[in-house]
């Protein structure tokens, strides 16, 4: 079982409503295709932060990385990332990656709880 976030480049949205629709398009344009879409470097720049933080589970010996899928950087496409998380570490490491992706200017959102982080 995981832990799911959804983080893109964009305005915030006014909303959780308004959130979940951007998040439905998103998700439809760029994850839900084969069309290959190269990731925002604000994708990019994010997803190297939180793999300073703990490392890619491809590359976790020691069973401490919160990823549930890798390698993490294959996630995003485009201007956004949907990624998962592990359900025994999805509290401390989604507070994180929510916390980082809003100081980088980006919108984390919680599918969830259909609600905007932080």
């Amino acid at each position: 079982m995981s832990y799911d976030l959804a983080v893109w480049e964009g305005e915030r949205p006014a909303d959780d409503r308004s959130a979940s629709r951007v998040l439905t398009d998103l998700y439809d344009r760029y994850l839900d295709t084969e069309v290959e879409h190269p990731r925002a470097e604000s994708i990019e720049a994010y997803v190297a932060a939180l793999l300073e933080r703990w490392c890619d589970i491809t590359e976790d010996v020691d069973e401490t990385s919160p990823w549930a899928a890798g390698p993490l950087m294959g996630e995003g496409r485009g201007p956004i990332i949907y990624f998962a998380l592990r359900w025994d570490r999805a509290e401390e490491a989604s507070a994180y990656a929510a916390a980082l992706a809003a100081s980088m200017g980006l919108v984390c959102f919680d599918p969830q709880q259909n609600r905007l982080r932080p």
